[in-house]
């Protein structure tokens, strides 16, 4: 096994933990916020597949998957779902609200396509490509690509956390 399909593997693991999360995925479990926290299922899911396809969309300078497919306006959330998460204030977050989990894993699985379909052009080589000098040591294509999907696995891994609780009366 090389390092692309290592990768290639990598990439199914969010795209299976997500499909075992669509059973508990009803409105109120999606926008609960257990223990006052900001970040719901819902903002957990959602960011998941922005940061996918911001990151990859400028790895591949395609449009992004959220504009590119129309999910910018099926989840009609205004300017907060055109950005992707990171640095979101307490309000922000808060208005990242949806109740229909099979859109949320619609969008997470067009992501994920987008990626591997990446993958397809990418070479070993290509992995060793320097494609941000800013950081020390600089970000090579491989370890941005890791990075995607690990933070994915990572939000998914908290959503699947949170739906695990019970939910508090009136939450």
């Amino acid at each position: 096994m090389d390092a692309l399909d290592i990768l290639r593997d990598l990439t199914s693991r969010p795209r299976h933990a997500a499909a075992q999360l669509r059973v508990q995925l009803n409105p109120v479990s999606l926008n609960a916020r257990p223990g006052g926290h900001d970040n719901s299922v819902a903002w957990l899911l959602w960011h998941s597949g922005r940061e996918i396809d911001a990151q990859l969309a400028s790895l591949t300078g395609d449009d992004q998957v959220w504009t590119a497919q129309g999910f910018a306006e099926r989840f009609d959330l205004g300017a907060v779902g055109d950005t992707v998460g990171y640095g979101h204030s307490p309000e922000e977050a808060r208005r990242v609200l949806v109740s229909d989990g099979d859109l949320l894993l619609a969008y997470l699985d067009a992501t994920l396509d987008a990626f591997e379909l990446y993958l397809e052009g990418v070479t070993a080589s290509d992995l060793d490509d320097v494609i941000d000098a800013q950081w020390d040591p600089p970000v090579t294509r491989g370890a941005r690509l890791v990075s995607i999907l690990d933070d994915a696995i990572q939000h998914l891994a908290q959503a699947a956390y949170v739906l695990g609780m019970p939910l508090p009366r009136g939450d």
